[in-house]
């Protein structure tokens, strides 16, 4: 279904996935609106049709933006993505031809944590086996079966430490587990003492953790986990992925799973997710599916708390409304040589902004 706010004369926003009645309230008060209110994600097409008269998107994760799409769109000011990580995005060609485009930096941290920690014992703990044994009818009271690995004394390996790692190695502190993380950049010691962490070079981290908890994804970072990196771990340890899909080649887990080298992997993201990727899968490995004795899945459930997703659409909202007044966006990852669009020609030069 797609919801119109009327506003002959105001500036146009396409809003592409649902979002909450207030967001679309405080589009309104300035702006005319056209809202997705399925569940549904709209065709590339269908998105393209509307966004050609919009001077600004509010965009989502399974929308993705290139330099082909942007030149279909000749009055776009802004790009507002409800979303952390932007590599769906060419956010190069937002730049080049005067686009603002933000993010929600500060917001999706601690619940994708808590989703990562959530993981973390399901997997480990056999959480999700319990349950369906229990349904199955044939649980007869206690017996000695479905042992796990447990968390205390435990080596958790992350790989990455920037908010969402932080925020993950302090939820990790009270199990009493040895935190190491692998990233370019070392912590301030002070900062590697208060989160009980200490730093490793990657193939260290992986031969050394039980559990191994994945979370960004960058060029270097496309399938760091593979037939070889994979040969490094312990056959007894676990994959966590929460960052994206294509952190993992999907295929070598299943393999690596089948064969014993790795005890579980759970995961939260998908390679089919990264539309970014030509190359990208259509569908989630079949051998990954097939072997729910030693996976653990769940539907990008990162940012899906209700609080949370609210702040993150008022967020991207917010910088929309900046940037039709001629403001730089509060959160915005580039810094596009702000062009006056040629039916705009009032509109001043904006403040550029350093990158982030």
């Amino acid at each position: 279904m797609l919801a119109r706010i009327h506003s002959p004369g105001r500036p146009l926003v396409v809003v592409t996935h649902q979002v909450h009645e207030q967001v679309k309230e405080l589009l309104a008060s300035r702006c005319a609106v056209v809202a997705n209110d399925s569940v549904e994600s709209w065709p590339r097409e269908e998105i393209l049709d509307l966004a050609q008269a919009a001077d600004a998107l509010m965009l989502f994760m399974p929308d993705s933006v290139d330099e082909q799409f942007l030149q279909r769109c000749p009055r776009l000011k802004i790009i507002a993505a409800a979303l952390k990580g932007y590599d769906n995005f060419d956010v190069a060609a937002c730049t080049r031809r005067g686009v603002w485009f933000t993010i929600a930096p500060d917001l999706l941290s601690a619940p994708t944590a808590e989703l990562a920690l959530g993981l973390i014992l399901g997997i480990t703990r056999n959480i999700l086996a319990g349950d369906q044994l229990v349904r199955s009818g044939r649980f007869r009271g206690w017996r000695p079966i479905l042992y796990g690995s447990g968390l205390q004394g435990r080596t958790v390996g992350i790989v990455g430490m920037g908010k969402l790692g932080h925020r993950l190695a302090h939820l990790l502190s009270p199990f009493e587990v040895n935190i190491y993380y692998a990233d370019p950049l070392q912590l301030p010691l002070e900062e590697e003492r208060r989160l009980s962490a200490s730093r490793m070079e990657f193939d260290q981290l992986l031969s050394n953790s039980d559990i191994v908890v994945l979370l960004p994804l960058t060029a270097s970072t496309r399938h760091i986990i593979n037939t070889a990196t994979l040969l490094l771990m312990k056959d007894s340890s676990y994959l966590v992925n929460v960052g994206r899909g294509s952190v993992v080649d999907e295929t070598a887990v299943a393999q690596a799973l089948s064969a014993g080298r790795l005890t579980g992997y759970a995961a939260d993201v998908f390679e089919m997710e990264d539309w970014a990727r030509s190359d990208h899968p259509r569908n989630i490995s079949p051998c990954l599916l097939a072997d729910s004795a030693h996976t653990l899945f769940t539907p990008h459930l990162g940012s899906a708390v209700r609080d949370v997703r609210l702040q993150i659409e008022l967020s991207a909202a917010r910088n929309i409304l900046q940037v039709l007044d001629g403001q730089p966006p509060a959160d915005a990852v580039n810094s596009p040589d702000f062009v006056p669009k040629q039916h705009d020609h009032d509109h001043q030069r904006g403040k550029s902004l350093p990158s982030c």
